[in-house]
C-alpha cells in the first residue's frame, strides 16, 4: 500500500471512530431520557447508505462528507410532531436534560481518551531515555550547565521518562515565557536542579524545533560506522557495499562514528564520493553517489544503508518502556485527559490574545498526515494519536461557539437564567455568527495545512 493510501485510509478510520463515539454519546443519553431519535449520520451531505433499525425506525447513514457527523432526534422546531411524540421531542426535556444530553457527546471523546490511554499505560509507552548531547554554545541548555551524557529527570517537578516526556513538558511551561526548573542527572548518579530560560521561545518557535533553539538534542552514541542491511536497487548497493562494512573514512575526512558518516552523506547529493572501508581484515575503497532526496531545494544524501549492530546496541540501552499496573494506570489515564484538555484551552486563550501564533492550528490535512504517519510506526503511536486527537475534539465541541455543543450549553445556561428559553431570533443571529466564526477557523486551518505542505 502507497504513503497516500496509508494516509487516507488513515484519516477515515480516525475520523470514522472519532465521530461515531462523539454522536453515540449523544445518541445514548438521548435514548436514555426517552428523546426519539430520527438519524445517526457518519459524515455530512447527501447519503451514501442509509438503513432502519429500532422499535423507532432510527435511520442509520454514511453521508459523502466525512469530516462529522450528526444525531437528529425528533424535534417540534424542525416540523410537524404527532400528538403522541410530542413529550418525546428534545425541545419538550427539562433544561438539564437536554444539557446532559448535549454533553454527553464531547464526554464520549474524553472517556475514549482515558480508556486508551489506560491502556497504553499498561501496555508500555516506549521511549528514548532523555539524555542529552552536547548543547551548541550559547544556548539556554549549554549556559544552564547541561553536558554530554546528562538525563533530565524532571521539568518544573513533574517526571521525565522519555524524549516525548521532555517535549510535552518543556512545551507546558514555555508558553509561559519563563524561565523554569529542571532536574538532571549527570553521568555519575548525582542529580542536581538548573534553570533553563525559556524567553528565547517566540510564539513562532512552538510550531517549529524548539528543542533545537533551547541546545536540547539526544545524546548520540560514539558506535563505529558499520553498515547493517545494504537496501536493494539503492545508491549502496550499486557501489557495492555489503553488510559488516566498515567505513573508516570519506574522501579525506575520517569517520570514526556513525554520525560523522552519514554527516558526510547528508551533504553531498549526487557527488561521487570515496570510501575507505574495511572488510573481513582488509582495507579498500569503493566510489558510490547518494542519492539526492527531499523536495525543492532541499536536498540531502541517501546511499540507502542501515547502521549495524555496534548503533543498534547502544540505542537499545538507550532505549525505555514506561508502563504501571491497572490501578495506577486509571489515575494517569485521567490526569492526562485532564492535562491535555486544560492545555489546549490556555493554547486557544494565548492564540486569541496574539501569546500564541495561530500557525499552531491545524487541519485535516496535517491530522491525515499525522494519522498516516502514526500508523507506520507503530499500533501504539496511532493509538497514542487517537487519543490525543479525541480529546482536541471533545475541547473542541465545548467551545462557547453556536453551531457546537458549548454553544447549546450557552443557550440552555441562559435559559435557566431568564426562565425560558432563547428566541428564535436570538438563536437565528448566533447561528450566523457561529458559522462565521467557525469558517473563519476553517480557513485558518487549512492555510497552515496548505503551508506546512510547500515549507515542511
Amino acid at each position: 500500500m502507497t504513503n497516500f493510501a496509508v494516509t487516507l485510509v488513515s484519516f477515515i478510520v480516525t475520523v470514522a471512530v472519532l465521530v461515531v463515539i462523539h454522536e453515540l454519546g449523544h445518541y445514548f443519553v438521548a435514548r436514555l431520557s426517552g428523546v426519539k431519535i430520527l438519524r445517526f449520520s457518519v459524515g455530512f451531505g447527501r447519503s451514501l447508505w442509509s438503513r432502519r433499525f429500532g422499535r423507532d425506525g432510527t435511520e442509520w447513514s454514511l453521508s459523502a462528507v466525512p469530516l462529522g457527523g450528526y444525531v437528529k432526534m425528533l424535534d417540534e422546531r424542525e416540523g410537524e410532531v404527532a400528538p403522541e411524540d410530542r413529550p418525546r421531542a428534545f425541545n419538550r426535556q427539562p433544561v438539564a436534560t437536554r444539557i446532559l444530553i448535549v454533553l454527553a457527546g464531547p464526554f464520549a471523546n474524553f472517556l475514549l481518551a482515558m480508556l486508551l490511554y489506560w491502556g497504553l499505560f499498561m501496555a508500555g509507552m516506549p521511549g528514548m531515555k532523555p539524555v542529552v548531547g552536547d548543547p551548541p554554545r550559547d544556548t539556554p541548555a549549554a549556559v544552564a550547565g547541561l553536558a554530554n551524557g546528562d538525563t533530565i529527570r524532571a521539568i518544573a517537578d513533574e517526571p521525565a521518562h522519555t524524549w516525548t516526556d521532555v517535549r510535552w513538558l518543556l512545551l507546558k511551561e514555555a508558553v509561559k515565557h519563563a524561565p523554569t526548573t529542571i532536574e538532571i542527572e549527570g553521568a555519575n548518579g548525582s542529580r542536581t536542579q538548573r534553570t533553563l530560560d525559556l524567553t528565547v521561545i517566540t510564539k513562532e518557535d512552538l510550531d517549529r524545533d524548539f528543542l533545537g533553539k533551547l541546545g536540547l538534542r539526544p545524546f548520540r552514541p560514539s558506535a563505529p560506522a558499520v553498515l547493517g542491511r545494504v537496501m536493494p536497487g539503492m545508491a549502496g548497493e550499486r557501489a557495492g557495499l555489503q553488510t559488516g562494512d566498515r567505513v573508516v573514512a570519506v574522501g579525506d575526512t575520517p569517520t570514526p562514528t556513525w554520525f560523522d558518516f552519514t554527516q558526510q552523506v547528508s551533504a553531498n547529493p549526487g557527488r561521487e564520493l570515496v570510501l575507505a572501508l574495511e572488510r573481513g581484515g582488509r582495507r579498500f575503497e569503493l566510489k558510490a553517489t547518494p542519492d539526492a532526496v527531499g523536495e525543492g531545494e532541499k536536498r540531502i544524501g541517501r546511499l540507502g544503508v542501515e547502521a549495524g549492530e555496534p548503533l543498534k546496541r547502544e540505542y537499545e540501552r538507550m532505549t525505555t518502556t514506561v508502563r504501571y499496573g491497572p490501578v495506577e494506570s486509571v489515575g494517569r489515564a485521567f490526569h492526562k485527559v485532564v492535562d491535555l484538555s486544560a492545555f489546549s484551552l490556555k493554547m486557544l486563550g494565548r492564540m486569541l490574545v496574539g501569546d500564541v501564533s495561530w500557525k499552531n492550528l491545524s487541519g485535516p490535512i496535517t491530522i491525515a498526515d499525522y494519522a498516516g504517519q502514526s500508523v507506520q510506526l507503530g499500533w501504539i503511536t496511532y493509538l497514542g494519536f487517537l487519543a490525543l486527537v479525541s480529546v482536541s475534539l471533545g475541547v473542541l465541541n465545548l467551545l462557547p461557539i453556536p453551531l457546537l455543543d458549548g454553544g447549546h450549553l450557552v443557550y440552555y445556561f441562559a435559559e435557566i437564567v431568564k426562565g425560558s428559553p432563547v428566541s428564535e431570533k436570538t438563536m437565528e443571529i448566533g447561528q450566523r455568527l457561529g458559522l462565521a466564526v467557525l469558517l473563519g477557523l476553517t480557513f485558518f486551518a487549512f492555510y497552515n495545512d496548505i503551508n506546512r505542505l510547500f515549507t515542511g
